[in-house]
């Protein structure tokens, strides 16, 4: 019987198909961040699922081979782990549903257990090892100008999708050519695809420039930022909405990342998981967002003390009332792109 792999969304950007690969043992000194490999389910894998190339979620049984990538993952509210803590027994950990892979460092008490994996060995294909990079063209790109509606965390789990999403329906209502991206953070597709489903005529992450998450140097990251950048100005799009995945203050490369695309950014939204951290963020950085979204803005005493601490707007933009207050802020600080008013509120 043929054997049938799992190839894990962090693999969309390659062309495998299922009798096509090899598969072949590597010493760990020749391991790197982006090898393709392929793992072995072990034990019952609980109730966490896996993300397909697609984006759908799929279940998984013990004994089933996953193809996924080597790499880091440092989240401070779920878990942490890279392929260079594996040891001798090739023992590895699902690090995100989307396909990183390698050995758990801590997990948070408050989310299941990690889909434990057994190392099979390297993606090769006609005798060649096959990595994320190998699916990334070589190319001259436009230099970056396009206006940018940038929204940031201050941690994971705070908003920001949700919030890029909403920004993106309302610039859509606008009449304004959207595009969007996910600049840094551990490679999901699930996020992208929703900024797609909002109405963003053309999406990118770092999956994209050939990083399954942006815990690398700053030159590799800055490679794959230009090439993202690059391929966002050629959308020739009037606006793009950037979420920097994380917080920038975590190792995820996000400080690079708003470092090169500040000149640009028109409109700031700092998305908060409570309302001190708003005032952390703001001291860190030195600067004041437009506008404070997510968790920390569930209910009104959460926006008074964000205001009264910090002395910045904010909403709770899930609501219909309050968007039409984010409409009136997009007017005061968008509207020179278009010389209009965007929105008659």
């Amino acid at each position: 019987m043929k054997r049938r792999y799992f190839f894990l969304s962090l693999t969309r950007i390659a062309d495998f198909e299922q009798d096509d690969i090899e598969i072949k043992r590597l010493p760990k000194k020749e391991w790197y961040q982006g090898q393709y490999v392929a793992c072995k389910v072990v034990g019952p894998p609980g109730t966490l699922g896996v993300e397909m190339k697609c984006g759908r979620m799929a279940e998984v049984s013990e004994g089933d081979i996953l193809i996924g990538v080597l790499g880091d993952r440092f989240a401070t509210l779920e878990a942490t782990g890279s392929y260079k803590d594996v040891g001798d027994d090739n023992r590895m950990h699902l690090l995100t549903s989307a396909g990183i892979v390698g050995k758990l460092t801590s997990i948070s008490s408050f989310i299941p257990n990690l889909i434990k994996l057994d190392y099979m060995g390297h993606i090769y294909r006609d005798e060649q090892l096959v990595s994320m990079i190998d699916f990334v063209k070589d190319e001259e790109y436009p230099p970056f100008s396009t206006p940018v509606a940038l929204v940031v965390g201050t941690s994971m789990s705070a908003g920001k999708t949700t919030s890029a999403k909403i920004l993106i329906r309302q610039l859509k209502l606008a009449g304004s050519k959207v595009i969007a991206a996910k600049l840094t953070g551990a490679g999901r597709y699930r996020d992208t695809l929703g900024m797609l489903d909002a109405g963003a005529e053309y999406i990118i992450d770092f999956v994209d420039a050939g990083l399954p998450s942006t815990i690398v140097s700053v030159n590799e990251y800055v490679r794959a930022l230009k090439i993202m950048l690059g391929k966002l100005q050629r959308q020739n799009a009037d606006i793009v909405v950037i979420e920097i995945g994380a917080s920038p203050l975590e190792p995820y490369n996000g400080s690079i990342a708003i470092k090169y695309i500040n000149p640009y950014v028109k409109f700031r939204i700092l998305c908060a998981s409570d309302p001190y951290a708003v005032y952390g963020v703001m001291k860190a950085f030195g600067s004041k967002p437009d506008l404070v979204c997510g968790i920390a803005t569930n209910t009104i005493g959460g926006q008074q003390l964000i205001e009264k601490l910090c002395g910045v707007k904010s909403l709770n933009i899930i609501y219909p009332e309050q968007q039409k207050k984010l409409r009136l802020l997009l007017n005061e600080k968008l509207n020179s792109i278009n010389k209009k008013t965007l929105f008659e509120v």
